[in-house]
């Protein structure tokens, strides 16, 4: 079941002469006890420092959503000057905060623990560096969360970023002088853990940083390395230069940028075996999860390998043998059954759902068609806000259909795509009816038998499977036994478990012809059009019939994924490669194994030379940014999130509705880029030419997001909205809170966050973060006793408590 989720010219590089020693500076303590580094090795964490804070972000109670809050505190300089000779007490906000001196014994301050076990707080660290000459280097800078940097009184660096700390994030250029120099860190605190790391990095530390920025196609990082120093030839395990990594990633300006700056083409690139078992072993240990990974090429296995644990308190190692819950990879599984019954006459794709659930409301406007293609508009039983208190109990399967019947629809059949649990469910019921037989027995018979897959199944509580992978979640820096499903929840929707193997050998036998006509799978590949003849916005270019359809660097994929508590598994099929990846992990959430994007990195090492080039990025520095304001604005996505785009001294920011705000970087007039993701937008005009769309790329997916126009709200006397507080009851359990808080309204949705809403009328509002109209309305005695909630083509009331 899936989871709640310009390059310029070329330079002529030349080796900018950066003074380093031995050592570079080093800490020592003064009478007056302050952060002073003399003779300090670099690559050393600075773990001495003055620290203050922490000061808070919010007057009040903190709002995590209030974004605009939290930037406007990190703009501002509570910290305006300092005497590092003397420091003294500073006053913010009518509070005293004090210089206190800090010593870590790990390489990373953890504010929390120094100065406050609080959310939303800010914090400041000085440490002043004596020189005996002047020095060009790199500063190393890890953070949780934002941070802004000053030396010498200059600001040389600012990241607005929520992130947990990961060493060295960002490489910031520092022109030390001669004598004393101080450094000045600002941390923000957005929520949950605290800190920063800070070093000065030697040449000796770049090489895993080029590297990865020639993959990216960062053309600004590799610059930046190479003009410090970074040894352009330098290789990190097992044997991959920033050359061949550009390849690999056919980033064709960074390769010419790295030839040009003389990088040794004669270096011999290492086996695609190599690189994939690098990949995977970097992010698993002896005490981690685990995955099962397989690679085939026309029908014959050129790479398997298991890693990490299927049990880690038994020490037992994943191998190509272990047994996972596949989540919904099933989906094509249920699929192929509905379209093999179908070839054999026995039901059509286009039969409405109440031939099959005779009482099923609106069954008559539903067909087969529109649950395989998640159009159905039949709300998905996974997204009620009580599903996870009960899968780990048991449920019959008219027991679950009788619940979805009970839901009202999401949208109109035919008019939306909307990824739907339910739907799949269904089917496996409808299968049972028109087969006569239980889903495993028909797939069994159909599917598993014919394919040789005697290692995959209906997960069942209480049944004992060999090689079983027990599965884990990754939280708060450690690995527990995740929420066990059981899997009566899952149903045709996601109940199977399997191998690599097996799965190798559905797709080879699918492929082949062994399992479904031509005309099956070409019905199985077709992206789903809507019923005003419209291409669904879904995952990747489109959704057939258990399968996302689309292209990866040009070859054309087919592919599904799977998640459910302990459990992330990917299966991709190039069609014109004929190969086939296959990723199966134990952890979810994961630490650091995505295994969509796992299988498209191995995909790429051994299929590099066949595939499409990819774009390179570089910031166009040359841009006049206050033409970016005419972008400003919303943009609606798939699913009916709202990206909001907003411009602030010169930069600008997207965010997405329930995400933090990310800066974007113009790589030209109109296309910019994020540099926390590989994403793209590209911002649209009409032919009078004004701004009407905005086209976002990531993962191989792209979709226009229209513009939304902005609404003018409305002045009405703050008084009228004191009717409207209070709860209001949408679903048994499920309510909606209306506040107040000074002249503003807010709603928040039973574990959801808390939003503003903005009149329209004195009894309509809209708001802003997605799609949405809430009307107020009253009984005959004038009294607010309902409200009407109006979000994508669907009307629901909720009733005042």
């Amino acid at each position: 079941m899936q989871p709640r989720p310009i390059y310029s010219h070329p330079l002529k590089l030349s080796l900018i002469l950066i003074y380093f020693l031995t050592v570079l500076f080093s800490c020592e303590s003064s009478g007056d006890e302050k952060a002073i580094y003399k003779d300090h090795p670099p690559d050393t964490f600075m773990t001495r420092w003055m620290v203050l804070g922490g000061i808070p972000v919010f007057d009040g109670e903190p709002d995590g959503n209030d974004q605009e809050t939290q930037k406007a505190a990190f703009d501002d300089e509570q910290l305006t000057d300092y005497n590092f000779d003397s420091p003294a007490k500073v006053e913010v906000d009518g509070n005293t905060y004090q210089w206190q001196l800090v010593e870590s014994n790990d390489d990373i301050i953890d504010l929390r623990d120094l100065l406050a076990d609080e959310n939303f707080v800010i914090g400041y660290a000085l440490a002043e560096i004596h020189l005996a000459e002047p020095a060009k280097a790199l500063l190393g800078i890890g953070s949780d969360d934002a941070v802004k940097i000053w030396l010498n009184g200059e600001l040389i660096h600012r990241n607005w970023i929520p992130r947990a700390l990961t060493k060295d994030d960002d490489l910031v250029p520092v022109s030390f002088k001669q004598g004393k120099n101080h450094l000045l860190l600002k941390i923000q605190n957005m929520e949950y853990d605290w800190s920063f790391a800070c070093r000065v990095l030697s040449p000796a530390s770049f090489p895993e940083k080029l590297i990865g920025s020639a993959r990216n196609g960062d053309i600004d990082g590799v610059k930046m390395l190479l003009e410090h120093g970074a040894d352009i030839n330098a290789t990190v395990e097992p044997g991959l230069t920033a050359l061949h990594a550009a390849k690999i990633s056919g980033r064709e300006e960074v390769v010419a940028l790295l030839l040009e700056g003389g990088a040794d083409g004669s270096i011999p690139m290492p086996s695609p075996e190599a690189l994939a078992d690098h990949f995977f072993e970097s992010r698993t240990d002896e005490q981690s999860a685990g995955a099962a990974v397989l690679i085939s090429r026309n029908g014959e296995i050129i790479y398997q390998k298991g890693f990490g644990f299927e049990n880690i308190a038994g020490q037992k190692p994943v191998t190509v043998e272990t047994i996972f819950r596949i989540g919904s990879i099933t989906k094509q599984f249920t699929a192929s059954a509905i379209l093999k019954l179908q070839a054999d006459g026995k039901l059509s794709v286009e039969d409405p759902v109440s031939k099959y659930i005779p009482d099923f409301p609106r069954g008559n406007e539903v067909t087969i068609h529109q649950l395989l293609t998640h159009i159905s508009g039949i709300h998905s039983y996974t997204s009620e806000m009580d599903f996870i208190e009960e899968v780990k109990d048991g449920i019959s399967q008219d027991a679950l259909i009788d619940k979805i019947k009970g839901f009202e629809y999401d949208f109109e059949p035919g008019e939306r795509w909307l990824y739907n649990n339910s739907g799949y469910f269904m089917l496996g019921y409808i299968i049972e009816k028109a087969s006569g037989k239980s889903f495993e027995a028909y797939l069994k018979e159909n599917f598993f038998d014919p394919a040789g897959m005697a290692h995959t199944g209906v997960h069942e509580k209480g049944r004992e499977l060999p090689n079983e992978a027990m599965g884990y979640s990754y939280e708060n820096g450690a690995f527990s036994p995740a929420v066990d499903w059981n899997m009566s929840w899952a149903g045709g929707a996601g109940n199977l478990y399997s191998t690599v193997g097996d799965l190798h050998k559905w797709n080879a036998a699918l492929f082949s012809g062994k399992l479904l006509t031509e005309a099956s799978l070409k019905a199985a590949f077709t992206p789903v059009v809507l019923k005003d003849g419209s291409k669904a916005q879904n995952m990747m270019d489109g959704y057939g019939y258990g399968w996302a359809v689309g292209k990866f660097r040009g070859a054309a994929e087919v592919a599904h994924g799977g998640g459910l508590h302990g459990f992330i598994t990917h299966l991709s099929r190039f069609t014109d490669k004929n190969v086939t990846v296959t990723v199966l992990t134990n952890c979810a959430p994961p630490r650091d194994l995505d295994p969509n994007a796992a299988a498209h990195a191995v995909a790429e090492v051994f299929l590099w030379e066949e595939l499409d080039p990819q774009e390179s990025y570089a910031t166009n520095t040359a841009l006049d940014s206050e033409d970016f304001s005419e972008y400003a604005g919303r943009y609606e996505y798939p699913g009916g999130a709202i990206m909001e785009i907003t411009v602030d001294d010169g930069r600008m920011y997207a965010q997405l509705t329930g995400q933090p705000k990310f800066e974007i970087f113009p790589r030209s007039e109109t296309q910019f880029f994020w540099k926390v993701v590989d994403a793209q937008a590209e911002f649209l005009r009409n032919e009078s030419g004004a701004v009407y769309a905005m086209k976002h790329r990531q993962s191989g997916q792209e979709f226009e997001a229209p513009r939304i126009k902005e609404e003018t709200v409305a002045e009405i006397d703050p008084a009228v909205f004191d009717a409207y507080i209070g709860e209001y009851e949408l679903q048994p359990n499920v309510t909606i809170t209306v506040t107040k808080e000074g002249d503003q309204l807010f709603v928040q949705l039973t574990g959801q966050p808390k939003f503003e809403i903005f009149p329209r009328t004195a009894t309509e509002f809209f708001l802003k973060v997605v799609k949405a109209d809430i009307t107020f309305e009253k009984n005959d005695a004038g009294t607010v006793d309902r409200l009407v909630l109006f979000q994508g083509g669907i009307e629901q009331t909720a009733k005042k408590l």
